[in-house]
């Protein structure tokens, strides 16, 4: 008695394959879910940042600098403030400024060669160095020949007399420099001051 219970409370194995089809086709019937993308958030972060600069104001490049001199003190000279210790060194007579300037040392440097140790390559070099606290300002920042800069390295007692000694010793003409514009930038460029011809 108690058996026959069981087996008429039992389901059949043809509903057992019914419950399933019917689940199986519940499933397939489900809109796909598309997979988060967490970059949307960083996105919306971004906008709600701008929005928030734009209500209040602020010229983002501003807030920029303002950060760089409070807290953010990269040991590589940011671009603006290359262009600015650009700018602080002195002209060369005759020359494009915006190509050839001489450094703190009175060498003659050129603009396009940055990095290397040639007697006309230049450094952005700190004056206070990095490694003792110097900060990546322009008031800390000046124009070096680079066999120069790299003779001073982190020194505080090199006199001016010293890194002279230590700068790499090359005579160049207006003709050289003239070459020299040409192979980089395709054209000459006189300064203002001078009554040359521009050589096309």
């Amino acid at each position: 008695m108690g058996n026959e219970r069981v087996k008429a409370a039992a389901p059949s194995p043809s509903s057992w394959h019914e419950e399933s089809s019917s689940l199986d086709h519940g499933i397939q019937s489900r809109p796909p879910q598309s997979p988060r993308k967490p970059w949307r958030k960083k996105s919306a972060a971004a906008t709600a940042r701008r929005t928030v600069i734009e209500t209040a104001g602020i010229d983002e490049e501003e807030q920029v600098v303002g950060e760089e001199s409070s807290e953010y003190n990269p040991r590589a000279f940011p671009y603006h403030i290359k262009q600015a210790c650009w700018e602080k060194a002195d002209k060369i007579k005759g020359r494009d400024p915006d190509r050839w300037r001489r450094d703190a040392l009175g060498n003659t440097v050129f603009r396009k060669l940055v990095g290397c140790s040639g007697c006309l390559c230049h450094d952005y070099d700190h004056i206070h160095p990095y490694s003792k606290g110097g900060k990546s300002t322009v008031e800390n920042c000046q124009v070096l020949q680079g066999a120069a800069n790299r003779a001073k390295s982190n020194h505080t007692d090199m006199s001016t007399t010293d890194l002279i000694q230590k700068s790499a010793y090359c005579r160049v003409s207006g003709r050289d420099m003239d070459f020299l514009e040409l192979s980089a930038y395709g054209n000459v460029h006189r300064g203002q001051e001078s009554g040359g011809c521009r050589i096309q």
